[in-house]
């Protein structure tokens, strides 16, 4: 693949870095350190490691002062905020906005005399600086990059004359994957008002309801999975489903708490910030034990409430607002379902007509929006291998 304009041609399969330079990271940025008290501060917007995407340079979320104590660090518009902690989920997202963000993150400024601002971010992400960021990490449950080793890494940069041709391409690839991203957005946002206007309509044709209490009866058995030593498991944990809704594949010994062992069909909900549902869909195998974190509250399907029906309706808006009355805890970044009261709530029993035309109608939706995920992705390993190239 090769970049043109009227005064150069690079070819990114054969790039000559002869003149290129080798500097270490602390020459490449500077670690922005000032110290910031979220309870006495005019800034308004927060940055955790839960707020900044895997593999993007994008940040689309954010929280507010009020979720937060204790000392954090601040950052200015351009800064780029780095997940020292556990490196290996590549996060990484330029600040559009003056804020603070934790301090399991590093606040990272371009040095403009050795590599551009626009051109930074993308090779944080490149493989090169990803994988000795992981190299270097320390500890075992939450391994962490400490500046002081990372700032004595050496990594080979490309002229600056050079760079500015570098970053429009990354730009233009990367405005691809920009694009794919709101198309699903709103397709995301169609399924939900078409679900909750469905279950509005039907809810109201129905007398008849039972509490989701009925459907968990027979729960799970909570295990200690040290017990089945070296056994391969599927570990569906809260962090497996945020990065890429798969679950992990260990060895029992290697999870450290109590799970729930799941030993049907289920629907899982996640009792954390159900403002932003994490509903998994988990079909039984006696082949491979599963095991699932306790922060999920489990619904189990049967003849009348499958689980397509049960991911339709536990998904959509109109459920989701009857649970947010229920929500516990002062930090909106950590707030948790009451359990009791999430199984007292009730689902309607509607016609097996209703229900399969609701559950054809996400299923639908759900299709499309994998869709344009697939779509994505394929952008974002193009992007990545792009990146590669250079680096």
């Amino acid at each position: 693949m090769s970049i043109v304009n009227s005064e150069m041609a690079i070819d990114l399969n054969d790039l000559d870095k002869s003149n290129w330079k080798t500097y270490r990271f602390d020459e490449i940025a500077k670690n922005i350190s000032e110290r910031i008290d979220p309870n006495n501060t005019d800034l308004t917007v927060y940055i955790g490691l839960e707020h900044l995407d895997s593999g993007s340079i994008h940040i689309k979320r954010h929280g507010t002062p009020d979720d937060v104590n204790g000392q954090k660090l601040k950052f200015y518009k351009g800064d780029v905020i780095f997940g020292r902690r556990r490196a290996y989920q590549r996060k990484a997202g330029i600040a559009t906005t003056d804020g603070f963000c934790s301090a399991h993150a590093l606040v990272l400024r371009a040095n403009p005399e050795v590599i551009s601002p626009e051109l930074f971010p993308f090779f944080l992400h490149s493989d090169l600086f990803m994988n000795r960021a992981v190299d270097i990490s320390v500890g075992s449950l939450s391994p962490t990059i400490n500046w002081g080793t990372l700032k004595h890494q050496e990594f080979i940069i490309p002229p600056l004359q050079l760079q500015g041709e570098l970053s429009k391409l990354f730009k233009s690839m990367d405005n691809l994957s920009i694009k794919e991203n709101a198309l699903l957005e709103k397709a995301i946002t169609f399924k939900k008002v078409k679900i909750s206007n469905l279950l509005d309509e039907y809810s109201n044709k129905s007398s008849e309801s039972v509490a989701l209490s009925s459907l968990y009866s027979r729960k799970f058995k909570s295990i200690n999975p040290q017990d089945y030593k070296e056994e391969t498991v599927l570990h569906y944990s809260l962090p497996a489903f945020l990065e890429n809704e798969s679950p992990e594949r260990v060895k029992a010994s290697e999870i450290k708490s109590n799970k729930i062992l799941i030993s049907e069909d289920v629907v899982l909900f996640s009792k954390l910030n159900p403002n932003l549902p994490k509903i998994w869909t988990v079909e039984f195998d006696e082949l491979v034990k599963k095991v699932g974190s306790t922060e999920w509250l489990p619904v189990i399907p049967n003849e009348t409430f499958k689980i397509c029906y049960l991911l339709a309706y536990l998904s959509s808006d109109y459920f989701i607002n009857q649970v947010m009355r229920f929500v516990q805890g002062t930090s909106n970044s950590h707030k948790r379902v009451d359990p009791k009261k999430f199984y007292a709530l009730k689902i309607p029993v509607l016609t097996a007509e209703l229900r399969q035309e609701i559950s054809e109608a996400n299923a639908s939706c759900i299709d499309v929006i994998e869709q344009i995920k697939l779509r994505k992705n394929k952008y974002k390993v193009v992007n990545g291998n792009i990146i590669n190239k250079v680096f």
